[in-house]
């Protein structure tokens, strides 16, 4: 792997397959030494490199193995599928003042199939989400200015997430941002072959999805970041779901 381009190799697609068909704690603890070389290894050094990048462009987010990288183990407490154990590598960026999966973030994954690179918010709270409808309704030219540009459209297409039918009480139903304030998840996203992960390119790829996605993530987490008591630091960091 050449210094200055992080990315995977054909062995992290080859383990990745192997997991999927063998999706047990057994297989995996016989072969965790391969899985953190080429796989956990990977990932740590894309995540190390984007703790510096990131600073050009989103120097509100978190890039940290401690903070970004997520664990392999599932929970399956609350899921029909018992499988131990994730079948991709992921990693999230989130607003060093707002809780890891309550604010927008930027993220990606990789699995044997299929890389994922985008950003978003996925599962905001009743009250987060009413405060980013509001944002979004008295801000809206600057909205638009973000999400129908013609950059932002040619790599990402429309704001993707679940919708209401209705448009939300409190606003009007032949409100200009109609069908923004109707979405419960605000999300965009690039998916790629599995293949892309393993290129010299591909570091390049994350960072300037990253940052064509950066202006969207800004915007969710203003009026999320409005609501926060005093500023996160390092020291006064939430406490981490460690089930993720």
């Amino acid at each position: 792997m050449t210094v200055g381009t992080p990315r995977f190799s054909d062995r992290t697609l080859v383990f990745l397959r192997a997991l999927k068909r063998n999706n047990n704690r057994d297989w995996f603890r016989e072969r965790r030494e391969t899985y953190e070389m080429h796989v956990r290894g990977p990932m740590v050094a894309v995540i190390e490199r984007l703790s510096e990048d990131l600073r050009l462009f989103a120097p509100d987010l978190v890039a940290s193995p401690k903070v970004s990288l997520y664990r392999i183990y599932r929970d399956t407490r609350f899921s029909p599928d018992k499988s131990p154990l994730k079948t991709h590598i992921a990693a999230v960026f989130p607003h060093r003042q707002l809780s890891k999966h309550e604010g927008g973030s930027l993220y990606f994954e990789v699995n044997d199939r299929r890389v994922l690179i985008g950003g978003g918010i996925y599962l905001p709270q009743s009250g987060q989400l009413h405060r980013i409808r509001n944002h979004i309704s008295e801000n809206f030219s600057q909205f638009c200015a973000i999400v129908e540009s013609p950059t932002f459209r040619r790599h990402f297409g429309e704001i993707e997430g679940e919708s209401l039918q209705r448009v939300p009480r409190g606003f009007s139903f032949d409100h200009p941002a109609a069908k923004y304030l109707k979405l419960k998840q605000y999300l965009v996203s690039c998916t790629y072959p599995a293949i892309v992960a393993t290129r010299r390119s591909f570091y390049s790829r994350v960072l300037n999805i990253f940052r064509q996605s950066s202006p969207l993530i800004h915007f969710l987490n203003e009026p999320l970041l409005a609501e926060q008591p005093f500023p996160m630091t390092g020291d006064n960091w939430p406490p981490l779901n460690r089930r993720y």
